[in-house]
């Protein structure tokens, strides 16, 4: 009997892992995880891809000892908020620990490497191209600490490398520095290179070598190049490679000695191409020579190009199928606007600013905003800079763009009310909770009172992410969000007169949220010792430079781990017990 009994729970084992293997979401994996001690198991050997939101939350060991079967893993480091030099540089996100950690448990397994804001060194870098003979693709967003010969080492090592992806990295640049692109091995005929972007590195390339290599990557269908590729040799690279889907220009500058080759025949040749960027250093006499290839278009970012509204317009009226746009507001309301009579099919629209210093008065405001919400009424997400906004304005999108999953309206300056009315923003972001019932991502500026709050906390039940920067009123308004927001998952607040009454507000919630972030706040030393020692799993960092007291918190950071808190804080950080 006991043998019969075990031979059935084995069968069931086996359906369960069989079952297992379909489920996709990592939501829908960590609920069925927690089951019972069979689902555990099952869902553990069964797990191939990892997401990690905070490197400190689990342990290298932990998780490799848990998931022993992992192809892809993805971690994230530093907060959001280290992109705005906000954390000492020196804080952590320390990769090495995991990188030892993956060489052993991984040889034969792991495929897929994303990191992003972590902190990594050529030798992490030479220890999993050595270790990780099966290694395909890696992908490293806002990381930093590695060089050149760090880059060389995979593109040496990794025989089937197929995405080496460097994204706003931090390449450390030396008088040494070592030709990367020449060491992608020559021995076979053509490599398995699928996407290769490297706009982040800031020094010269072996264009010969990236010329060869480009010749022999027929799969290759992604290629960012940095601001030292010139436009000729780019027209040289649209050649070897006709089939690219995206393309990152780089320097879209001639120079003297160039001749001038028929860029506009190369775009033209592209047909599969569907997404530019890149545009550093951009000469605006250049621009018609993507005219061929804007009709295909479903994405294009200008985030570098300081292009004014008439150049933009003689681009723009060519890109009607434009789902993604990325721009500088040197275009202007004017330009705005030809972007909402245009792209009737956009989804995702990023304006950033030239200057963000508040005292000067910044080209694009509600003018522009309001015409994207009538034009683009299919908005899915919207991030724009600005220093003045109207209610009105932001009533309008929520009223035109209903579909808005991401609302990031960041009023430029500290607590800027209705430009026309001089009344509080509440009833313009108050729409935007109302009106928007997909939303999971909000970031508020501007004068706010605790009504916009309110609404916040009574309408914003699938808000994962909120952001607060110059705006706030008393400790009630964070109170509101941190009752009503069951999803809430990451709260990061800046420059807010928020205190101690609104930290204990969310005692009952802390333990479900991934992290909070308060910086340039009201809190004192004995509310956050006191929040540490009422929830013990979590790890409360404050984080002061030298200029403050000893009972000042400059920063607040704070998350759930699974683990003891690290041993590798600097100095400037304080884990409170």
């Amino acid at each position: 009997m006991e043998e019969s009994s075990a031979k059935a729970e084995q069968v069931l084992e086996n359906v369960l892992e069989t079952v297992l293997h379909f489920l996709t979401s990592r939501r829908d994996r960590n609920a069925a995880s927690l089951v019972c001690k069979s689902w555990y198991r099952a869902e553990a050997l069964t797990r191939s891809d990892l997401f990690i939101g905070n490197c400190y939350a689990v342990s290298p060991r932990r998780a490799t000892g848990r998931f022993p079967c992992l192809r892809s893993l993805n971690i994230k480091g530093k907060p959001r908020f280290a992109d705005f030099d906000l954390m000492p540089p020196d804080w952590g996100a320390h990769f090495s620990p995991w990188a030892e950690a993956l060489a052993q448990s991984y040889p034969s397994s792991l495929r897929s490497l994303h990191l992003k804001r972590m902190s990594l060194t050529d030798g992490d870098l030479t220890l999993l191209s050595h270790s990780l003979p099966l290694f395909q693709d890696l992908l490293l967003t806002s990381s930093e600490g590695f060089t050149t010969a760090g880059l060389a080492a995979l593109a040496s090592n990794c025989a089937l490398l197929r995405v080496l992806d460097l994204v706003e990295c931090l390449v450390h640049v030396h008088d040494d520095v070592v030709d990367w692109i020449s060491s992608f091995p020559d021995t076979h005929e053509h490599t398995r290179l699928e996407s290769l972007v490297f706009d982040c590195v800031d020094c010269p390339v072996n264009f010969d070598a990236l010329e060869r290599l480009v010749a022999r990557s027929p799969s290759l269908r992604r290629l960012r190049l940095n601001r030292y590729v010139s436009m000729a040799q780019l027209h040289r690279l649209m050649h070897r490679a006709p089939h690219l889907t995206h393309l990152g220009t780089g320097s879209f500058s001639a120079s003297e000695l160039d001749p001038e080759p028929d860029y506009a025949s190369a775009f033209a040749a592209s047909k599969s191409l569907v997404c530019l960027s890149g545009f550093r250093e951009i000469w605006p006499e250049h621009l018609p020579a993507i005219f061929p290839a804007c009709a295909n278009l479903v994405s294009l970012n200008f985030s570098y190009a300081d292009i004014n509204a008439d150049q933009l317009k003689s681009v723009i009226r060519h890109c009607h199928k434009l789902q993604t746009f990325w721009v500088l507001d040197s275009v202007c309301d004017e330009g705005l606007q030809a972007v909402a009579e245009t792209c009737k099919d956009l989804r995702e629209l990023r304006v950033f600013p030239v200057n963000a210093r508040e005292e000067i008065e910044g080209p694009v405001s509600e003018v522009g905003f309001e015409a994207i919400s009538r034009g683009c009424r299919k908005l899915q997400s919207i991030l724009f800079f600005c220093q003045r906004m109207t209610n009105a304005a932001v009533v309008a999108m929520s009223n035109n763009c209903p579909d808005l999953v991401v609302f990031r309206l960041c009023i430029i300056g500290r607590y800027r009310p209705d430009a026309e009315t001089q009344e509080p923003m509440d009833e313009g972001f108050g729409a935007i909770v109302m009106n928007c019932k997909k939303l999971t991502r909000l970031a508020v500026s501007g004068l706010l009172t605790d009504r916009a709050f309110g609404y916040i906390g009574t309408y914003g039940k699938l808000i994962r992410t909120l952001s607060v920067a110059f705006a706030g009123d008393t400790d009630l308004g964070l109170k509101y969000v941190l009752e009503g927001c069951p999803n809430l998952q990451k709260l990061e607040i800046r420059d807010s007169p928020f205190g101690d009454g609104a930290l204990r507000s969310g005692l009952h919630h802390f333990y479900n949220m991934r992290f909070l972030w308060m910086s340039s706040c009201k809190l004192t030393r004995q509310a956050c010792q006191e929040v540490a020692q009422t929830l013990p799993h979590l790890v409360l960092e404050v984080i002061n430079s030298e200029e403050h007291k000893a009972d000042d918190i400059g920063i607040l950071y704070m998350y759930r781990s699974l683990d003891r808190p690290r041993d590798d804080a600097p100095k400037v950080v304080t884990i409170l017990h």
